[in-house]
């Protein structure tokens, strides 16, 4: 009773201080449980121990997010979000193994082993502080709209309107097992949509990021970005310059290396997302879409997205590597043209230069950096094999990234001797000790050696 009366009364103080109300809201749709397919075995067993404990201890508490949405899609979800009127302060006395995090949006991470249960408070609607005021009770928007602090707690209709997509706007009830639709979620799941929730451009200014979430659902769902969703996008799209290169660093992850990266590189160009996350990258795009780097990047992210449907180790270091290969070679030769350096040595350098340019838009961690300077570099010598290099070659603990990357380089580049290297390290690697041996013989001729990619003085041209 308190709290709807709590609720009621900052609706009114709302009201009074020019908050605007939504302009999405729909009649609630309450889905029986025989008219839907999600099934309590479905859902994890931590995540309906928390789910019960709220419950019983007289708070709501719902699945929702995600893990409904793919429940309904017949997918397994790969975490399970909740809900609740208990605030991060009563779920941790209720909760010895949880732990709070987030300043921005504050959330209570229930830890059971391995598995974290994300469960954040009811959201609602939100009055904007003004700077000279310290209001608690109020939001935070930066100066671009971007919302800085948003704490502020209210009931399931009104979380249900602060949540991004209609389709992630869903909520599971474990104690009569109905589905609560206050968006027109299920709608737009059964066409197919990618609806933004509220005004687009209001949502997306609040947080920039949205639209990078919007292109991953599409993608990740093979769904439609609605019109009005999609249409502020590209005149939007600079503001992601405001977000944290940390932040934009593990949505990219999420965007190009989980099994659905080529499709969302596709969809990041067509809606002039991909420049503000890969600068140097966009900065070399040809009219056709057709030199080695453009070729490079659809032929490294579709590899990317085969490896992950076969459960197969996808590296970021390796697929970063890749990308940005060409930029790489292209400032190494510009920094020749420049000075008197050795090759090397002005390789040294755009390492640097790239990488130092584009963790300012993708923060990437160090130890992400210095495999790609390994398997970069290395890439320089797998030509040279004479004696006993071919061996220690194959000792490096990059080496299998940097012969996976020469494949791929002669592939994109269609170039003779880069598919004679690459097929001749194919070979060498699964071979008996006597062939390897014999292999090694061969590379050797009357003129010197079998290819002028077999042993001469590194150049800038050559770049194996």
């Amino acid at each position: 009773m308190f709290t709807r009366v709590a609720n009621f009364l900052r609706k009114v103080l709302n009201r009074e201080s020019g908050e605007t109300a939504p302009e999405d809201r729909r009649p609630l749709t309450i889905i029986l449980r025989n008219h839907h397919s999600i099934s309590r075995k479905e859902i994890s067993d931590n995540a309906l121990k928390v789910l019960d404990r709220l419950n019983k201890a007289g708070y709501e508490a719902y699945l929702v997010g995600g893990g409904v949405r793919d429940l309904l899609l017949g997918k397994k979800p790969k975490d399970f979000d909740i809900s609740t009127s208990a605030t991060p302060d009563q779920m941790r006395k209720l909760f010895r193994n949880c732990r709070l995090v987030g300043r921005r949006f504050r959330l209570a991470h229930v830890i059971f082993g391995g598995e974290v249960i994300e469960v954040a408070t009811f959201r609602g609607h939100h009055t904007i502080q003004n700077p000279q005021e310290n209001m608690k009770s109020a939001a935070r928007l930066g100066q671009n709209g971007i919302l800085l602090r948003d704490n502020i707690f209210g009931s399931i209709e009104e979380d249900a309107q602060r949540r991004d997509f209609s389709v992630n706007s869903l909520y599971y009830s474990v104690s009569d097992f109905t589905l609560r639709d206050y968006t027109g979620g299920l709608i737009d799941l059964k066409k197919g949509n990618i609806r933004l929730i509220g005004d687009p451009e209001t949502r997306y200014r609040e947080d920039p990021v949205r639209m990078l979430r919007a292109i991953r659902f599409a993608a990740k769902l093979k769904m439609t970005i609605t019109q009005e969703t999609a249409e502020p996008i590209p005149r939007l799209a600079a503001l992601l310059y405001d977000i944290p290169s940390t932040r934009l660093f593990e949505e990219a992850l999420k965007l190009l290396q989980s099994g659905y990266g080529e499709a969302s590189y596709h969809l990041l160009c067509q809606y002039q997302l991909f420049q503000p996350l890969f600068t140097l990258i966009s900065r070399n795009f040809t009219k056709h879409a057709d030199s080695h780097m453009e070729k490079m990047v659809l032929r490294v992210l579709g590899n990317t997205d085969q490896r992950f449907r076969n459960n197969m180790r996808v590296n970021p270091a390796f697929l970063f590597a890749a990308m940005l290969w060409y930029p790489l070679l292209a400032h190494a030769n510009i920094l020749t043209q420049e000075n008197h350096l050795s090759y090397l040595n002005n390789f040294s350098l755009a390492m640097n230069d790239v990488l130092g340019e584009q963790c300012r838009t993708l923060a990437i961690p160090k130890r992400l950096t210095t495999l790609m300077r390994d398997i970069w570099q290395l890439q320089l010598h797998l030509s040279r094999r004479e004696g006993s290099r071919a061996y220690k070659m194959m000792e490096h603990p990059k080496f299998r990234a940097a012969y996976d990357l020469l494949i791929l380089r002669a592939e994109v580049e269609n170039n003779e001797e880069l598919q004679i290297l690459s097929s001749w390290w194919g070979e060498f690697q699964v071979a008996e000790v006597p062939r390897q041996k014999n292999m090694l013989t061969l590379l050797l001729n009357k003129e010197g050696y079998l290819s002028p990619y077999d042993h001469r003085p590194l150049s800038n041209h050559d770049c194996i």
